[in-house]
């Protein structure tokens, strides 16, 4: 019997509107988890969830009937619902309406999960919008700065 098989890593980067930052330490750990737990129950596998203050970087397989759009708004639904529900704090919590995907290859898989554990360093020095556009440009990502950011 035939198959249709498939193996798409996806590297997807998001922001909070207008980059509130919202994901402090105490929240940081128990958001990047519940974020893989729905990459997971989409049945998309969850290599790294990571990010820092403003934004996240999700690493995982596509399951291959779901298309990139219907996974993010599952993850941004899902996630933001959550969110509000740990204090006070996050209450005026949203998402960024926008993302970006990237396809990656399987052998620069450990080059995105490094870069996805080092946000903390990484962003010592640069700012998640600097970040953002060096990845849409190094992608061949044509974008109008008018419409990146909210």
């Amino acid at each position: 019997m035939p198959q249709s098989l498939s193996n798409t890593l996806i590297h997807i980067v998001f922001s909070t509107k207008h980059r509130k930052e919202f994901i402090d330490d105490s929240i940081e750990e128990s958001l990047f988890g519940y974020i893989g737990k729905v990459c997971n129950d989409q049945k998309c596998k969850t290599i790294i969830v990571g990010g820092y203050r403003n934004h996240v970087h999700i690493f995982c397989s596509l399951y291959r009937p779901l298309s990139q759009s219907d996974l993010v708004k599952e993850i941004k639904s899902y996630s933001s619902k959550w969110i509000k529900t740990q204090g006070e704090a996050y209450s005026d919590f949203y998402w960024q309406d926008g993302y970006a995907v990237f396809s990656v290859s399987q052998s620069n898989s450990t080059q995105i999960i490094n870069y996805i554990k080092n946000q903390r360093i990484h962003h010592g020095g640069k700012s998640f919008q600097n970040e953002y556009r060096q990845l849409l440009t190094s992608n061949d990502i044509p974008y109008d700065e008018r419409y990146v950011w909210d």
